[in-house]
C-alpha cells in the first residue's frame, strides 16, 4: 500500500511543531533539515513495567513523551532509544561504575539499538508511531580505554553508555540499519510519521520547500 499523500498546507497554517526531547542528538538530527520547532523536554518516569519487552518499553516512553509535550494546535515529536543486550534493557548508566559494567558487557560484541519515535497531534487526538531497530558491533575495549571513555564523560546520559556520533565512535566498528536510529532519531521513519498525519516534513522547514 502506498504512503497517504501529504496534503498541501500553506506554511502560515501549519501547526508549530515541537520536539518532546531534551536530546542535542535529536535536535541537530532535526536541525540538519532546517527545520522550524521549539523543544520542550517533558517529565515522563522512564521506569520500565514489569513483564515489559523493550520494544514495548520505547514504544510507550514515544508515545508518553510525545503527549506530555503537546499542546493543542501542535505537532509533538517523541522519541524514546535503549540498547538491547540478551534480551535486556541497557539504559542510560545511573553513574561510572554502572556505565564501565555496561561497556565490558558490549565490548567485542554485537546488539541491538531500538529508536521508537511518536508524532502526536492534539487537535485531532491523532498519534503515529514506528519502530527501528539497528545492529551495532562495538570493538573490544581494554580497561583502560573503558576506563579513559567514562571519565570523559560521554557515557553518562547515553542508552548503552555510548555515543556513535561522539567519542563512542572509537569503538563503534560496524552499524547494521540507520545510523539515526543508533543516534535516537530515525529521519525516514520520521518522514513517513507526518506523512501519515496527512503532513509534508519538508514544508517545516525554514525555507518552506
Amino acid at each position: 500500500m502506498s504512503a497517504p499523500r501529504a496534503r498541501p498546507e500553506p506554511a502560515s497554517s501549519l501547526p508549530p511543531l515541537v520536539l518532546a526531547s531534551g536530546s542535542p542528538r535529536r535536535h541537530d538530527l532535526l536541525r540538519s533539515l532546517h527545520l522550524d520547532f521549539v523543544v520542550r523536554p517533558p517529565e515522563v518516569d522512564e521506569s520500565p513495567l514489569w513483564g515489559e519487552g523493550p520494544a514495548a518499553y520505547v514504544r510507550r516512553l514515544a508515545r508518553a513523551k510525545a503527549a506530555a509535550a503537546a499542546r493543542p494546535g501542535e505537532l509533538a515529536l517523541g522519541a524514546d532509544t535503549t540498547v538491547v543486550l540478551d534480551s535486556e534493557l541497557l539504559g542510560k548508566p545511573g553513574d561510572d561504575a554502572e556505565a564501565r559494567g555496561m561497556l565490558r558487557r558490549i565490548a567485542g560484541r554485537d546488539h541491538v539499538v531500538l529508536t521508537a519515535v511518536a508524532l502526536c497531534e492534539p487537535a485531532t487526538g491523532r498519534t503515529v508511531e514506528a519502530l527501528e531497530s539497528a545492529r551495532v558491533r562495538m570493538a573490544p575495549m581494554s580497561e583502560e580505554e573503558i576506563a579513559w571513555y567514562v571519565s570523559t564523560g560521554e557515557p553518562h546520559d547515553k542508552a548503552g553508555a555510548y555515543a556513535a556520533q561522539g567519542l563512542g565512535a572509537l569503538f563503534v566498528e560496524r552499524i547494521e540499519g540507520a545510523f539515526g536510529t543508533v543516534v535516537g532519531l530515525p529521519l525516514p521513519a520520521t518522514y513517513r510519521l507526518f506523512a501519515e498525519l496527512g503532513y509534508n516534513l519538508r514544508r517545516f522547514a525554514s525555507g518552506r520547500g
